[in-house]
């Protein structure tokens, strides 16, 4: 198994504009590793089960490659850095290659979902919050409706009944009776905001990756369009390897693993 730690370096970026959209040494030869991008936590984690324990038996070998962020995982795999990515769902997958014209990535299969939730330090409930409170949420535009879903099932605001991914705070927001102080951050940086915050809307990945627990409030899963699944290129997108990742990702075995490495709450299987 490989597992690479993507560089956080400006001239990283610079090095995907070079490629020119090159394909990987998978692209051309049938017995190549493929090159998987991930975010660490879960997605990293889920895939290294898969190559110690699945893949060999299955015929692939995988190279694994860490993100640390929502952008660079699509940019690598449309400038052919990556074989596939496994970090994202669906509709966070459409916002990108709406907003990046000419992007055409590929989705595969769901394999997990990560049901978005919010934590409090000092609240237990969401009628705990106090009139004019701060309350952090992503700023990526299919995440923050999400989470602006999530704040008006949990009770504390009412949204525009056109409001829908894109549509940003204030446009989205029709009453927001409590005067809450909506602040869009960053993902990566929301489980850092617990502390200074009324509530602050995580994404699952991140929370588990800060051990956060007790949340306030949690997106139900039932039904969710929002399951984080295996996105390839379009070159690769009928190749038998990506499909047999795609096979074991949703296998029983890994089904099993999810469940029991994050307790059934974080994460939990996309059946």
């Amino acid at each position: 198994m490989r597992v690479r730690l993507a560089a956080l370096v400006a001239g990283s970026a610079l090095a995907l504009t070079a490629c020119g959209g090159g394909g990987t040494e998978a692209a051309e030869d049938p017995n190549a590793p493929l090159k998987v991008g991930v975010s660490p936590t879960p997605h990293g984690e889920i895939l290294e089960y898969v190559d110690d324990n699945l893949a060999q038996q299955a015929g692939i070998d995988l190279e694994i490659e860490q993100f640390n962020d929502y952008i660079r995982p699509n940019e690598a795999l449309q400038h052919g850095e990556l074989d596939a990515n496994y970090f994202q769902h669906q509709p966070y997958l459409e916002n990108y290659q709406a907003q990046h014209g000419g992007t055409e990535l590929v989705w595969v299969e769901p394999v997990h979902l990560e049901p978005l939730a919010m934590y409090s330090k000092n609240h237990d409930t969401p009628e705990q919050i106090p009139n004019g409170s701060v309350i952090t949420l992503p700023n990526d535009p299919a995440n923050q409706f999400r989470a602006l879903k999530l704040l008006e099932n949990a009770g504390l605001l009412t949204l525009k009944p056109e409001a829908a991914v894109g549509t940003r705070l204030a446009e989205a927001v029709a009453d927001n009776p409590r005067q809450l102080q909506l602040k869009d951050l960053s993902p990566d940086q929301l489980p850092r905001t617990v502390e200074d915050s009324a509530a602050a809307v995580v994404n699952g990945n991140y929370a588990v990756k800060a051990g956060l627990q007790d949340p306030v409030f949690v997106e139900s899963a039932e039904g969710s369009p929002y399951a984080n699944g295996l996105v390839t290129s379009p070159r690769m997108a009928e190749d038998p390897r990506i499909a047999k990742l795609a096979e074991l990702l949703r296998s029983p075995e890994v089904e099993q693993f999810i469940d029991q490495e994050y307790g059934g709450v974080a994460v939990v299987p996309a059946r």
